[in-house]
């Protein structure tokens, strides 16, 4: 059974049963079921709706509401304890504590939400919440990393935390590019906007966008990123190596999906036989060019009558340059070779 459907089911029951409720109770008291069992009924209704207005609202949040709560109501009686009503009407004195008491329970709660963990140990002394385990830490994401795309699968994947932070200048600077004359500039911001909401929707992943402050809009988005990954102790997750750098200058723990790519990239050493496509001609007359997974060039000597085909090479050698990693190969001896259809049909 999904989620879903069991969710249902349990509201249709709490349905019923206040219903039942309610009809039982009306026979008792005035020997006719219909009146409790309609009220019941809308009792049961009413509750099922403040159920799905309060979708978004997290127990964390109920939790810190409550706490604010009680602090509020607690200033609300210290104020109200001195008396300084005491020469005024009944009628007075109960409008202003209704509002006194309405005004401090709000600011209480309001407060409490937006606070973080440990900003309750200046309320709470010598007290400190655990901090959560590295896999479990927020990570906040900048607009490069967003339009990647990639950490889409890292989070499905469990490898990375799934509690992310998308602060609010970041989605207004992907808004300017989905809006952007530029055709490249806009297919780039549709892009990053399409992957938050599979974010949004998804189950797996707590997305929350952070209400940043207005009196730093003139201040560079880079600098705003790092800013706001000091305020809420969070790791930022970005593909821009200079922003990982300025980060981690500023003691900000910075994750690079570029430094992850090269740590995973496959190794490669002298004597290695690999299934390579020769997709183009190399350099030389002699030569074919084919293509690792993650992107590594390999150039084949004495392969260019095998283009377009599936060949096994060995790597004779590797050669580190400015561009990345390049890797000579020489065909195999009486090697099986494939066109890329055969190569195809042969892996399925």
């Amino acid at each position: 059974m999904t989620p879903l459907l069991t969710v249902n089911l349990l509201r249709v029951l709490f349905v019923t049963f206040c219903a039942a409720i309610g009809a039982t109770v009306s026979a008792e008291l005035a020997r006719n079921m219909w009146p409790g069992l309609v009220l019941g009924l809308i009792l049961g209704l009413v509750v099922v709706l403040i159920d799905r207005l309060l979708k978004g609202f997290s127990l964390r949040a109920f939790s810190s509401a409550t706490f604010g709560l009680l602090l509020g109501l607690l200033f609300a009686n210290l104020l109200m304890a001195s008396d300084a009503l005491h020469y005024q009407s009944e009628t007075t004195q109960w409008t202003a504590r209704l509002i006194v008491y309405a005004a401090f329970a709000y600011l209480g709660m309001m407060l409490a939400m937006r606070s973080n963990r440990d900003e309750f140990s200046l309320i709470i002394p010598y007290v400190r919440f655990a901090r959560e385990t590295t896999q479990h830490e927020p990570l906040i994401l900048d607009t490069n990393v967003i339009i990647d795309g990639r950490i889409v699968d890292l989070c499905a994947s469990g490898f990375l935390s799934r509690s992310l932070i998308v602060p609010r200048f970041v989605l207004d600077e992907l808004q300017t590019l989905a809006d952007s004359r530029d055709p490249v500039k806009r297919e780039r911001g549709r892009r990053g906007l399409d992957f938050l909401n599979q974010f949004h929707h998804s189950r797996e992943i707590e997305l929350t966008i952070h209400e940043s402050s207005s009196d730093d809009r003139e201040t560079a988005v880079d600098a705003r990123l790092v800013h706001t990954a000091k305020l809420l102790q969070a790791r930022l997750l970005t593909n821009d190596n200079a922003l990982c750098q300025v980060a981690r200058l500023q003691q900000v723990p910075a994750l690079n999906l570029n430094d992850l790519a090269r740590a995973l990239r496959p190794m490669v050493v002298i004597g290695d036989e690999i299934q390579l496509s020769l997709v183009k001609e190399g350099r030389e007359q002699h030569q074919a060019v084919g293509y690792l997974a993650d992107g590594t060039m390999i150039v084949v000597n004495h392969a260019r009558p095998y283009l377009g085909k599936t060949t096994t090479v060995v790597v004779s050698s590797a050669l580190q340059t400015a561009a990345g990693r390049l890797i000579f190969a020489e065909l195999k001896e009486s090697s099986n070779v494939y066109s890329t259809a055969e190569a195809v049909r042969k892996i399925q």
